[in-house]
């Protein structure tokens, strides 16, 4: 009787073959719906991983008035880029990364407004600059450091670049309210 059941699948002692390559579990190669065409996400790959810029601009008191989500591999001058067109103020306080003529120091000088950027150590013609107003641009690192205290702002939680910019704008009133 054992023999009979042995025999009675036909294959004994074949191997059953799988159609897959390699045996583990995974997506399949082909999808069910069409990919989503969404709006960029605004996060980039670099060598720590995944992650987002946020460019924020300041008032004199250190009070958040603009942000902007961008790709981490993205340079500053995007957001610099968005910002100037829509800048109020006199004069603007920034770091080297800033230091751009075409893109940034010659449209802020042809609407009026002061410059106040470093210049990069690589640039054939050293610009002037007023150190002592530059020492102010504490304020915009301290706006981070508060921003960075909330553990959902620097460890984005959010997939949507949109929840996370809602999440900064909130995190930003508490701030402000502070």
């Amino acid at each position: 009787m054992e023999e009979g059941l042995r025999n009675l699948g036909g294959r004994c002692g074949q191997r059953i073959r799988h159609d897959r390559q390699h045996y583990r579990a995974r997506a399949p190669a082909q999808r069910r719906r069409p990919k989503k065409d969404g709006e960029d996400q605004a996060i980039g790959r670099s060598k720590g991983g995944l992650s987002t810029k946020i460019h924020a601009m300041v008032d004199a008191l250190g009070n958040p008035l603009a942000f902007f989500l961008t790709p981490g591999q993205a340079h500053d001058l995007e957001g610099a880029d968005v910002f100037l067109p829509q800048m109020q103020a006199d004069t603007l306080l920034a770091d080297k990364a800033f230091d751009a003529d075409e893109r940034v120091i010659e449209p802020l000088r042809a609407a009026g407004k002061n410059p106040v950027i470093p210049p990069k150590s690589n640039r054939k013609t050293p610009r002037a600059f007023d150190k002592e107003m530059y020492k102010a641009r504490h304020l915009i690192e301290n706006f981070y450091c508060k921003l960075k205290q909330y553990r959902a702002i620097a460890t984005r939680y959010d997939k949507t670049a949109r929840n996370f910019l809602a999440a900064i704008h909130l995190v930003a009133a508490v701030i402000w309210l502070n």
